[in-house]
């Protein structure tokens, strides 16, 4: 028996949860409360088990970064309330050697930071609203973050000084993204919501909700 894992949405969780009952037989199930939501854990008839995860954390932020993009919003519920999608070029690595390598590495270094600044500058704005309209209530800033992209790049954005209200939100981190463009933020928000299943099945998977 195998286990494989599988994001389900919130809305959908009730019915994928029926549909397991239906394969697998009638299961029991123990929860266990958790800051990202209930946790629940369910062992079938047959042997199945499934261990849900939700990240249930609203408003989510999510920061997504890559060398040549970036993706940032600030999601209520399953919209986005703000958000922001740019490019930024850094260049790849060169097999070059010598003086020119020393000088391509300085620039592609340049530009990662200019790229960690920009992010930094509109994940600020995005998620935390600026000095004079900064971010309350409902709408205010986020009670947890999805990451992805360039796991260094990601770990500079989140470290930076005008960020640090941030420090210390629970994390969903995604480095499976591709190069962060508005399907993308769309993608990571829907993942980032979903509900993690750990779904370990006795018997080959017949129909059913997946």
């Amino acid at each position: 028996m195998t286990t494989r894992v599988i994001e389900v949405d919130p809305e959908r969780f009730d019915r994928w949860m029926a549909g397991f009952a239906e394969r697998h037989g009638p299961y029991d199930a123990a929860e266990e409360s958790t800051p990202g939501g209930v946790v629940v854990s369910a062992r079938a008839a047959d042997g199945s088990t499934v261990v849900a995860t939700p990240f249930a954390h609203d408003p989510l932020g999510v920061v997504l970064v890559r060398r040549g993009g970036y993706a940032v919003g600030l999601a209520v519920g399953a919209s986005f309330a703000a958000s922001k999608v740019g490019t930024r070029h850094v260049q790849s690595r060169t097999a070059a050697g010598g003086w020119s390598q020393q000088r391509f590495a300085r620039r592609r270094g340049k530009q990662a930071d200019e790229l960690v600044d920009a992010v930094v500058g509109h994940a600020r704005r995005v998620l935390l609203g600026d000095d004079e309209s900064p971010r309350t209530g409902a709408d205010g800033i986020p009670r947890g973050l999805v990451v992805g992209g360039d796991r260094t790049l990601v770990r500079e954005v989140l470290d930076a000084s005008p960020l640090r209200a941030l420090a210390g939100l629970p994390l969903r981190e995604l480095y499976d993204l591709p190069d962060p463009k508005r399907d993308v933020l769309q993608s990571a928000l829907r993942r980032g919501r979903a509900v993690r299943l750990a779904l370990a099945e006795t018997e080959p998977r017949t129909g059913g909700l997946s």
